[in-house]
């Protein structure tokens, strides 16, 4: 796919062909025997390949080129290539008339053959011959192989026929992909043009419609296997969604479908404009040079931007931090949008090359066969197409217009539409965005009955989103550098959005009963529909995005026709979109002052049942296996004390209403199990009203069965545990007589034993037991699940409570031979905030900081050395972040309100949370100083010449 009729600059300062020949001519000297001859030349390929690379290197980091990079890497294995392939010739195995069977030629294949080369990436090579070949053919080649592989270099061979080569092409798809894009390098040429000529002829005409769909069910297959997403976290360069591979498959089938050599020949061939080509070549050689750098920065072919690389691809790539974003966001966002490009060109190009395919073999059948139209647009094979290809330059509202069609009667966009949208974007001014036409049909499309996240999608894929609303386009393609975040903002809205429509529509009644019950009862779908549009719109900004958003709430709302009332109730939403589940995550539900605090802020049941449908939309978009029980059981408890309030009843008798009737749908249940009137009795006084109000009855009941069992043995302690593969956690019950410090005993071990604490549910009885719950991950991320590490887990846990192990000292010993964990790359500035007017009874401590083993432990047993009780703990973990909430009373039981004493806590709390913490930014390199300062610089001289024209 490089051009690669471009000469790479100063060859000779790479390798320079000649010399080295001479070289290898005098170094055989005298000398006899393959083995030996090998012997000599390889000190001069490695050191003429030592210095070529370290000269692409220092171009590389000069100029930041990927494109000449890949170029330069291929010029320097060809030239090898060759003075190999001839010394072999003349000093080895010599043919100064080679017969049929003794002709040869080296053929480069895969991304060798395209001309794309980077540093570390493997050489494909075929070795061509004629039907029946000498055995010189055969020693030529070993001698070349064995020479390459031992000067370092990583090669992959075939040797076939131009017969076999034809016929296996024929039948394997790969195998015509790799001939597709072949390369001579050196030997027969003419035996090279034979094949491309056979293959050209036998191979791809009439074969264009099956490749199509083979590269094409190929490329869906990849996505699928890389998570179907070009906004993970960790992206593949090369293989994942908007990576090169799709470029590769765009010029497979350009090559393949018009028999081009380069993209930019499409402009004449394929009907793509020169702007299109220019977006194609920008993100291209975008790829090549982060791909480059990440193989100088690995030093082996590593395509995944993981974590711990970013930062210093960004530093090497002179991304500097500014307002609204830190160096590696800025970079992290160039690739997202890059991907995006990428995947726009060839979902449209790929389209219209499956139509123009399909076109050709409907030719000879009447036109009018197949012309139907809906709502004006004509539809072309079940897709809605337009009537011209000027269309929507000379009508933009149609534009919009075509999206809600296609949405009301579920028809797919025909290729030609989508590229002509792209074309007209130019065409959307402000006074189309404030055309109140325009402004219906978009509202119409974000409240769609069905799927408007769909539409949504496309709109934003083809650049009509962001343009229509340039807040919107702001945000498209912004990821924030943390591990909890997995979408970027743009992509994160849209699901938000098609969960809301999901819920609204029936299909996620088990996952949310509330949610699904009070979407019923909104008075307004679209202020709730644009709410969620909205509520991270002023991410990136610099300040806070709940209050810039609203501001830009103020702004927009009216402009798609909402009056003013609606208006306010969008920007209160947006601004406190985050308060629900804050409120129920981080405060103590059972706290009558917590719920009224609650509602004083939402002061209406039309707002609560808004901020309910928001904040759950809000979180299940966030990631796969952030939303669970535990959030739901918070939020519903939560919403139900809030509206028992605003509706005029106290919030204790709402309380102790629920739990009534959660006791005896429990009764009922232990009761057909078998249980006795008194052993229910018995049960159910155990537990307060927070208790039977926290949990669900699943839960409930299967803790009944756990004390009851434990109860039954002498056996002081008791555990169990619950994997869920599909949430991929472990929950751990402990139930064992309550202590001080148990918490941290707890917590120590379940370190010790190498696991996560994600959440946390700390229970105590009215009988003075302790019944709390640990969400668990092993450090993959995945359930803490194996049986051996579970039963290490118990045993340490039952040493740690037996004060036979010193958790401190263990976990000590461990961070000095421990491997760096995937979260030391992130900084998360640590925090201790101490709240007494949350709750009239208890001192609220939260704590913010960076997750790592043994964290929990270290903070729990530093309360206790405060001499605090820690009534209530809620442990939250948001990727690298950890929230952890601690509810606490002195030792007489009362609040803790000393500033000397807050400040001792305090500054406890810090230490634990600095306590093995480094420096988590990488050093910069030698190499990426000078990348950099030299980036700046031509960038400095660039602006004065802009600025001095």
């Amino acid at each position: 796919m490089i051009d690669t009729t471009v000469k790479v600059k100063q060859q000779r300062r790479i390798v320079d062909r000649l010399t080295l020949q001479e070289e290898l001519a005098a170094a055989v000297q005298g000398i006899q025997g393959e083995a030996e001859v090998r012997a000599a030349w390889l000190p001069i390929l490695k050191a003429a390949l030592t210095k070529g690379r370290e000269e692409i290197r220092n171009r590389f980091f000069d100029d930041q080129d990927g494109a000449e990079c890949v170029r330069a890497n291929c010029f320097l294995i060809d030239q090898t290539i060759r003075v190999l392939y001839d010394a072999i010739s003349a000093h080895l195995y010599p043919a100064p008339n080679p017969t049929e069977s003794e002709r040869i030629a080296v053929v480069a294949v895969g991304g060798y053959g395209r001309g794309e080369l980077a540093p570390q990436s493997d050489i494909d090579l075929l070795f061509l011959h004629q039907r029946k070949p000498a055995a010189r053919i055969d020693q030529v080649v070993e001698t070349i192989l064995y020479t390459l592989w031992d000067v370092g270099l990583k090669v992959g061979h075939s040797t076939r026929s131009v017969d076999e080569c034809l016929r296996q092409a024929k039948s394997d798809w790969t195998i015509c992909t790799a001939l597709l894009e072949t390369r001579y390098i050196w030997g027969d040429k003419a035996l090279f043009s034979e094949l491309r000529t056979s293959f050209r002829k036998t191979v791809v005409a009439g074969r264009e419609t099956d490749f199509l769909d083979a590269k094409l069910a190929e490329r869906d297959d990849r996505h699928e296997r890389m998570g179907d997403s070009r906004y993970v976290l960790e992206p593949n360069i090369k293989d994942g969604k908007g990576g090169l591979r799709d470029l590769h498959t765009l010029y497979w089938t350009a090559k393949f479908l018009y028999g081009v050599d380069d993209i930019s020949q499409m402009t004449t061939e394929g009907g793509l404009t020169k702007s299109e080509i220019d977006r194609f070549g920008r993100a291209q050689n975008f790829l090549w040079s982060v791909r480059c750098h990440l193989h100088y920065l690995a030093n082996r072919p590593e395509e995944r931007l993981t974590f711990d690389v970013q930062p210093e691809l960004a530093h090497r790539m002179a991304y500097t931090d500014r307002a609204g974003g830190s160096g590696v966001e800025r970079f992290m966002r160039h690739y997202f949008l890059v991907a995006k490009d990428v995947g726009d060109l060839t979902r449209i190009f790929l389209a219209a090359f499956e139509a123009a395919q399909k076109r050709r073999g409907l030719l000879r059948l009447p036109a009018a066969l197949f012309r139907r139209e809906m709502e004006g647009f004509p539809i072309d094979g079940q897709r809605l197409s337009i009537p011209e290809k000027k269309y929507f330059r000379e009508n933009p509202i149609e534009m919009l217009r075509i999206f809600s069609v296609a949405n009301r009667h579920g028809l797919e966009l025909h290729p030609d539409a989508l590229t002509a949208v792209t074309r007209a974007l130019g065409k959307i001014n402000a006074a189309f965005r404030d055309d109140p036409a325009a402004n219906r049909l978009f509202v119409d499309i974000l409240c769609a009955d069905e799927d408007p996240d769909k539409t949504l999608r496309q709109m934003n894929e083809c650049g009509l989103f962001g343009k229509f609303v340039p807040d919107f386009g702001r945000v498209v393609a912004q990821m924030q550098y943390d591990m909890y975040h997995v979408y970027t903002t743009d992509e994160h809205t849209i699901r938000a959005i098609g969960i809301l429509n999901r819920i609204e529509r029936g299909l996620l009644n088990e996952d949310h009963p509330v949610a699904s019950k009070v979407i019923r009862q909104v008075q307004s779908r679209e202020v709730l529909y644009v709410a969620t549009l909205l509520h991270d719109i002023a991410k990136g900004r610099g300040g806070d995005h709940s209050e810039l958003g609203a501001e830009v709430a103020r702004e927009l709302c009216p402009r798609l026709g909402m009056n003013a009332e609606d208006t306010e109730t969008v920007a209160w939403l947006v601004l406190h979109h985050l308060a629900m589940s804050m409120t129920a995550t981080k405060r103590d539900l059972e706290d009558p002052k917590t719920v009224q605090d609650f509602v004083d802020l939402v002061q209406s049941p039309e707002r609560l049942r808004l901020l309910l449908c928001l904040t759950v939309v809000d979180i299940r978009a966030v990631g796969p296996n952030v939303w669970n029980n535990w959030k739901a059981t918070l939020l519903r408890e939560l919403y139900w004390r809030a509206e028992e309030v605003m509706s005029g009843a106290s919030a204790s008798e709402g309380r102790i209403r629920r739990a009534e009737a959660a006791k005896a749908r429990l009764a009922e249940r232990l009761e057909k199990e078998g249980w006795q009137e008194a052993e229910i009795a018995t049960h159910l006084a155990r537990g307060g009203k927070g208790y039977y109000l926290a949990l669900d009855d699943d839960t409930l009941a299967r803790h009944a069965r756990l004390v009851r069992s434990a109860n039954g043995r002498t056996d002081e302690l008791t555990l169990e545990t619950r994997i869920d593969m599909d949430k991929a956690v472990t929950e751990l019950t402990v139930y064992c007589t309550d202590h001080p410090g148990l918490v941290a005993r707890l917590s120590g071990a379940i370190a010790l034993a190498g696991a996560t604490v994600v959440d946390a549910k700390i229970s105590t009885m009215k009988d003075g037991m302790a019944l709390d719950t640990f969400l668990l991950q092993d450090a993959e991320g995945g359930a803490f699940a194996r049986p051996d590490r579970l039963a290490r887990l118990s045993v340490l846990i039952r040493q740690s409570l037996a004060g036979e192990i010193k958790p401190m000292e263990e976990l000590i010993k461990r961070a000095k031979s421990a491997l760096p964990s995937r979260t030391r790359v992130f900084t998360v500035a640590p925090r201790v905030l101490i709240d007494n007017q949350a709750s009239n009874s208890h001192t609220v401590i939260e704590v913010n900081g960076r997750d790592r083993p043994g964290l929990l432990y270290k903070l729990t047993a530093a309360l206790v050395e405060q001499r605090l009780q820690i009534v209530l703990a809620k442990v939250s973990t948001y990727g690298e972040q950890v929230v952890d909430v601690f509810y606490v009373k002195d030792t007489f039981g009362m609040k803790v309100e000393h500033k000397g004493k807050l400040d001792q806590i305090r500054q406890a709390l810090r230490y634990a949370l600095l306590d093995g913490e480094e420096k988590t930014e990488p050093p910069p390199t030698k190499l990426a100083k000078k990348a950099l300062a030299k980036t700046q610089a031509k960038r400095a001289a660039r602006q004065k010449a802009q600025a001095a024209e």
